[in-house]
């Protein structure tokens, strides 16, 4: 069998800094950070009181008022996104066979706000079971893609990944592998997240994993800063479009760049730590180079999962100074999560938009928030603290890493 190559030819995105790409890019391009008070409930009683939530957001912009309430906020940003990224690649729906065409979704906790505001609503009533006819399927996480292809009428593969944080990027590799192997020539893929809400940040903050810099949110996400103290729960989304080379060269679609190597392994480690030497993470990183047919000095970019834990952050350097070696010193490495704040299972879309923008702008985004070195980080990585770098990117990683030791990488090409 012949491999098939894979190319993006749309993007979208629906961000804590930006509710467009162009937006978007323009906010990470500026390190600007999308942290600040929380707004969608009280928290008085929290210990983490901020986060970065998605500016401005009004459904009934973008879809009916009937149609936005059966959806949760998690699948109403999937349809936004989803919606910038079709009309973004120029695909003509008149044209394609859409029984081909498949969506294949990330999300890591879908619908919480939902299963939570029904669950709460029953417990202060009399006990009888007044649920909403929508409640299930707000709740369960497939649903963001089944309502794009019921949309559209995309007839091809239809499911989500779930794996915590790495939900998105197994979404995009999960895409890549189909059409790769030919199964069909169009994939929607990405993923969302919408989890600014009392279940989520108070069972983060009793794991000790949110940031309490109360008194300065803005600044509270510093990955491999030595004052870091937890990550910055995020929301949004973000959608690509993929498709098989010669199809999108046939119509003459623009090409962003190729994914040409993807890596998926397990720390088989630890419920949430990740394993201290970084060991999964190495393996994924040499799969996926592997896959890539790629060296390690190849690559020129890396975004990491860079999520500003104390144990994680240095994980995942260890990982890469193995892997690398010298050229480690090389590369431009950079967490945006310094900006957006950690979008849990839609991390991996967004950050793979932010990656394959960097490439084409040839502009490293910064990873914001560095005030004082930790002595147990190399100080010769050029983490591309606090501005942007220019450089030219042939060649980058986008790292994504989930409770229960999921890990996954996926390379991009310029093209």
């Amino acid at each position: 069998m012949q491999l098939k190559r894979v190319v993006v030819t749309g993007l979208g995105a629906l961000t804590p800094i930006g509710n467009d790409v162009q937006s978007y890019w323009e906010s990470l391009s500026n390190g600007v950070s999308g942290a600040d008070m929380i707004t969608q409930f009280d928290t008085t009683k929290f210990k983490s009181k901020f986060a970065c939530e998605v500016k401005g957001f009004n459904p009934e912009n973008f879809m009916d008022r009937k149609e936005a309430r059966k959806m949760d906020r998690f699948a109403q940003f999937a349809a936004v996104t989803t919606d910038q990224a079709i009309l973004d690649s120029g695909l003509n729906l008149d044209k394609i066979d859409k029984t081909r065409v498949g969506v294949i979704w990330g999300s890591g906790i879908g619908g919480l706000t939902s299963f939570f505001n029904e669950s709460a609503d029953y417990a202060r009533g009399d006990g009888t079971p007044r649920f909403s006819p929508f409640f299930i399927t707000k709740m369960i996480s497939d649903i963001a893609g089944g309502l794009v292809s019921i949309k559209y009428g995309f007839g091809g593969p239809n499911y989500t990944t779930v794996s915590a944080c790495a939900s998105s990027n197994n979404a995009l590799i999960d895409a890549f592998l189909n059409i790769r192997l030919g199964k069909t020539p169009i994939i929607v893929t990405g993923g969302s997240e919408a989890c600014v809400n009392e279940p989520s940040v108070g069972g983060f903050c009793t794991m000790k994993a949110l940031s309490e810099r109360n008194d300065d949110p803005k600044t509270a996400s510093r990955p491999f800063d030595k004052d870091r103290d937890g990550f910055v729960l995020g929301e949004g989304s973000a959608a690509l479009v993929l498709e098989e080379y010669e199809h999108a060269v046939a119509r003459g679609a623009k090409i962003y760049c190729e994914i040409v190597g993807t890596g998926l392994s397990a720390d088989a480690y630890h419920l949430t730590a990740p394993h201290p030497e970084g060991l999964g993470v190495i393996n994924v990183l040499n799969w996926a180079l592997e896959e890539a047919n790629l060296k390690p000095s190849d690559i020129d970019y890396i975004n990491v999962h860079g999520t500003s834990t104390p144990l994680g952050d240095i994980a995942e350097l260890k990982a890469i100074g193995a892997v690398f070696g010298e050229h480690a010193y090389n590369l431009n490495i950079s967490s945006t999560k310094s900006m957006t704040g950690h979008l849990l299972g839609g991390a991996g879309a967004v950050e793979a938009v932010a990656t394959i923008l960097a490439m084409n702008n040839s502009l490293v985004p910064p990873t914001i928030n560095h005030f004082t070195d930790d002595e147990n980080i190399d100080s010769k990585l050029n983490l591309t603290f606090n501005k942007a770098q220019s450089k030219n990117i042939d060649y980058a990683l986008s790292n994504t890493f989930g409770f229960g030791g999921h890990n996954a990488t996926v390379v991009f090409k310029k093209i």
